[in-house]
């Protein structure tokens, strides 16, 4: 079932805002925390720091009316520079793999595109951009066809 979720990158301090967030919000995390521990090693990667291992990948929340705030951290250490605005993505989880390709195509028409649609390790269909109005779009479709 497609669905629609917030993300949200912190430089390093995910876990502790959902922690949070799960307080406020009196509910419990979707899925387990994942954490850059998880990762596969990869080809060109130098090795991460015993604290980046620590840091979250990804995390999931339900909010209100079924929307689902999703995190992760996005620490300089890694080549990230998180500064308020470039921190929220609008998530989109399309039904299938066309529907996918045709948002992320409409989406980026103008814009920019960061990470090009592309199997993840995780077994997702994930890409990333920002519409010609600024907006950050991510998508990540889990149909295999």
């Amino acid at each position: 079932m497609s669905r629609v979720s917030t993300y949200l990158n912190f430089p390093r301090a995910t876990e502790e805002a959902f922690m949070f967030y799960k307080s406020v919000f009196k509910t419990e995390f979707s899925v387990p925390i994942s954490r850059f521990s998880d990762v596969p090693p990869q080809p060109g990667q130098p090795p991460l720091s015993e604290a980046d291992k620590k840091l979250v990948m990804h995390i999931e929340l339900p909010i209100l009316g079924g929307h689902i705030l999703m995190g992760a951290d996005a620490p300089e250490s890694m080549g990230f520079s998180v500064t308020t605005g470039n921190n929220i993505f609008i998530n989109l989880e399309p039904d299938t793999r066309i529907e996918t390709d045709r948002l992320f195509q409409a989406l980026s028409s103008g814009g920019k595109i960061d990470t090009p649609l592309q199997e993840m390790f995780w077994g997702g269909y994930f890409g990333s951009l920002v519409d010609r109005f600024g907006t950050r779009w991510m998508f990540n479709c889990t149909a295999k066809g």
